[in-house]
């Protein structure tokens, strides 16, 4: 007697076959618009489809009705919070773009007021990131030092934002935004370790005292230019940097212990630059060899318009700076906001994220900003907190516009080697070991191309890392789609369940028949491997 489950297969219904050109319509849907944005506008009037779409396209107009004066409590605290990590962290990763400090202020003002008009979510908090001024300074310093031609450097670091926010807005209004989501999190794991790396190692710079320094950003070049200058290493300023770095990774090791004392670890860096400069200043540290920042001008950002350099016969080099950093300050701005959002229970658009952060650094390209994004750190800060809304960037952008009208002059004695701890300090944190040993107990795969990430950076430049790892990444999706994993499937006896013959030895083979699980569609490029493999 044969198997009762065989004897009467049910009869298999095939589809109606759609048009060519429903077919097409039908994929593109799928691809480019998977959460149907309109679907809110159907049988509505054209009055309230116009109030809708003011809404999609500007978020603040949905929320700011709804805001309340308990609101405006959390996001003037938050606000003020996150100012106080701003402005020192401003003024330093503008010096590791090799750019003039003020840039670094200018760059915590304008964008945060856009991306509060612009953003949909509550938490990120804008502002400049190491990585991306890393980037800059290593592809734009091959092009342009920034020592002896500073003006046209800073004209393609406005140019390269400028080509940036062009690239991120078009891939929002475009919708493609799943392109970012080929940076895996291996490969990002990877490139922000090594980027992280290198950059605390470039600040020996600073904490050393050191005038001159390679534009290398390599493991060896910056060895190099480090040991090979020995006599002019300046003890008071490593004993300076080496304490203040001390008192940070505390007072962050303090806050990760409490997270009720968030606010130590926010307001450690301003401390650190109001401690130092008077030190300085006290002590005339500066005749022995201490740098500080010296004169920062008064005022509002001057309008850059005519800065951009379109002429510019390193128009190539802008182009390519500002598609690359977009990319990655991109997968870095909607990780971190995706990743805030799950705490608080929400959802964020990925596309209008790319729209606004688009924009608000097209508009920081006109107003003497170079790139930002969301950093993880500052936007840590604004969620402890307890920021309710983006309003929290409006507070922190008036909070830097009162410092740029009236506090600049106070800056004047920051030493650099305070900025260099800085920094280091929140470089440490991107350096996530933990992640990489769990990629290895989980996936060896990933863990090959969080390290391949790594090695690249370290050992060759940014752009060599970023390259390897997602080549890697590709490679490895689409082995996956050639040589897709397959089970062979048994019947468990006295059901009607399949399972793996392999994790259930007791599942039976039903004869005459081959029951397969596929990870991966079948077509021209596994059909020949599945063929060879399973034919008999």
């Amino acid at each position: 007697m044969g198997n009762p489950y065989y004897e009467c297969p049910l009869p298999v219904t095939i589809p109606p076959a759609k048009p060519f050109l429903e077919s097409i319509k039908l994929g593109i849907k799928e691809t480019l618009f998977p959460d149907d944005p309109f679907r809110q506008f159907k049988n509505q009037p054209a009055s309230r489809k116009f109030i809708l779409g003011m809404q999609y396209f500007v978020p603040i107009l949905e929320w700011a009705p709804r805001y309340t004066f308990e609101f405006f409590k959390a996001d003037l605290i938050a606000g003020i919070t996150i100012a106080s990590l701003a402005v020192p962290q401003g003024i330093s990763y503008a010096s590791l773009a090799s750019l003039p400090p003020i840039i670094g202020l200018y760059s915590s003002f304008v964008p945060p007021l856009v991306y509060a008009m612009l953003g949909s979510s509550r938490d990120l908090a804008v502002g400049t990131v190491a990585v991306a001024s890393l980037l800059i300074s290593s592809m734009l310093g091959k092009e342009v030092n920034p020592n002896e031609n500073a003006k046209l450097y800073v004209q393609l670091a406005l140019t390269a934002t400028f080509f940036a926010g062009v690239f991120q807005a078009a891939l929002g209004l475009l919708r493609l935004g799943f392109i970012v989501d080929f940076l895996s999190h291996a490969t990002i794991v990877g490139f922000m370790g090594g980027a992280a790396t290198v950059v605390c190692l470039q600040q020996l710079k600073g904490i050393l005292g050191l005038v001159r320094f390679t534009h290398g950003t390599d493991l060896v070049s910056v060895l190099r230019s480090v040991f090979s200058q020995t006599h002019q290493w300046r003890w008071e300023s490593g004993v300076l940097g080496c304490c203040f770095l001390f008192f940070l990774v505390l007072t962050r090791y303090v806050s990760k212990r409490k997270p009720c004392f968030f606010w130590i670890n926010a307001m450690a860096p301003m401390m650190s630059v109001i401690v130092g400069s008077v030190l300085v200043y006290l002590t005339n540290a500066e005749k022995y060899g201490v740098q500080v920042i010296g004169h920062l001008k008064k005022g509002l950002n001057p309008l850059s318009v005519s800065e951009l350099a379109f002429g510019s016969p390193y128009m190539v080099a802008a182009i390519k700076t500002g598609i690359i950093t977009g990319v990655v300050a991109l997968a870095e701005g909607v990780a971190v906001g995706r990743s805030f959002a799950m705490f608080k229970n929400y959802h964020i658009d990925g596309n209008k994220e790319m729209i606004a952060f688009g924009m608000m650094n097209i508009a920081g390209s006109c107003a003497s900003c170079y790139l930002t994004t969301g950093p993880f750190s500052r936007t840590a800060v604004n969620f402890n907190a307890g920021c309710k809304t983006a309003g929290s960037n409006i507070v922190m952008a008036t909070a830097v516009m009162v410092t740029l009208l009236f506090l600049t002059p106070l800056f004047h004695y920051t030493p650099i080697v305070v900025l260099s701890s800085i920094i280091i300090a929140a470089m440490l944190g991107l350096i996530d070991y933990e992640a990489a040993i769990g990629l290895w107990k989980v996936d060896k795969c990933d863990f090959i191309v969080c390290v391949s990430a790594y090695i690249g950076v370290v050992f060759g430049s940014v752009e060599i890392g970023l390259v390897i790892a997602v080549t890697i990444s590709l490679l490895r999706m689409l082995l996956s789609v050639a040589r897709p994993r397959t089970f062979l499937l048994g019947n468990i006896p006295n059901s009607m369940i399949f399972r793996s013959r392999d994790q259930y030895p007791i599942a039976n083979n039903i004869p005459g028949v081959l029951i397969l699980q596929i990870d991966a569609p079948v077509y021209f490029a596994n059909a020949n491997y599945l063929r060879e493999r399973y034919a008999k």
